[in-house]
């Protein structure tokens, strides 16, 4: 696929049941296929025609394909920024620590602790760029959007709690989830590190739309239920409410992209390199800050 812009400068991050959510009858779609990046094939792109926002699914387009620990981040985020994306809503479906959330609630959360080990974090590798403050973990703008869009339409949106996100693919013990709770998170997940961090590298804008899936391991007394989702931690009749916040995703995404879409960038997130540009380590072509150094 060549490489131009398109959209409107706006993507969404899918998880497994993404684009299968997007697929309703009369869904104007157009495949842009995949980009090819230093860092490797990304995920396939679309394009919603009727609005111009750009969808990636992580995990692939066919369900959960690739799991959370395996997908090729760098190359994803990378082709973002090729198609002219500044701005990434993502969402992602963890558990909950927290009982006064409820199964299918949407949550905005407000910060990410990182308890992953093994995955490719930053673009800068053996470069002596990426130093980067983490506060605030996400963009204030798009959350900020997010959140008052799930309170017109559901009259509350939690948007304080903390998302820890863990290597997987196994879920977590209950021990674990006592020292994450110890360490204030709410929430339990497995895909927005390092998509935040590595969105922030390449100054754009990320901000995550989260539904509850399920409860912690640990937080209800639930019986092991082998061969099905979450073997046991997610009940029958909390499945529906499950599908209705994944089925709400895509238009509360753009929702907030429109209430953005006449709005300047006038967070902080588009100037997290400027210390390196100001001290004329790298230029203005940002495909060029990977080989600093390089002769």
């Amino acid at each position: 696929m060549p490489i131009n812009e398109v959209g409107n400068g706006f993507a969404l991050i899918g998880g497994s049941m993404g684009f299968k959510t997007l697929q309703s009858p009369g869904a104007n779609i157009r495949e842009l296929g995949r980009v090819e990046t230093p860092f490797g094939s990304s995920q396939p792109l679309y394009l919603l025609v009727d609005n111009g926002l750009i969808y990636m699914s992580r995990h692939g387009i066919h369900g959960y394909e690739v799991s959370a620990p395996f997908v090729n981040y760098r190359a994803n985020i990378w082709a973002l920024k090729e198609l002219g994306v500044e701005r990434i809503i993502a969402w992602s479906g963890p558990a909950s620590m927290d009982e006064l959330l409820d199964i299918g609630e949407i949550v905005v959360p407000a910060d990410v602790i990182d308890e992953t080990k093994a995955r490719k974090y930053t673009f800068y590798e053996n470069l002596g760029l990426g130093f980067i403050r983490q506060n605030p973990a996400f963009c204030p703008c798009i959350s900020e959007a997010l959140v008052q869009v799930c309170v017109e339409r559901f009259g509350r949106c939690a948007s304080d709690r903390v998302y820890v996100c863990t290597e997987g693919p196994r879920l977590e013990t209950v021990a674990e989830i006592r020292k994450y709770k110890m360490f204030g998170g709410n929430l339990v997940g497995m895909t927005l590190v390092p998509e935040a961090f590595l969105a922030k590298e390449l100054e754009m804008c990320y901000a995550p739309l989260c539904y509850i899936t399920n409860y912690a391991e640990g937080v209800r007394t639930r019986e092991f239920r082998p061969g099905v989702l979450f073997e046991g931690l997610l009940d029958d009749n909390e499945r529906h409410a499950v599908d209705a916040a994944v089925a709400a995703l895509p238009e509360i995404a753009v929702a907030a992209m429109e209430l953005l879409s006449n709005k300047p960038r006038d967070c902080k997130c588009g100037k997290s390199m400027e210390r390196y540009r100001r001290r004329g380590d790298i230029g203005d072509d940002w495909r060029t800050w990977i080989t600093v150094g390089e002769k």
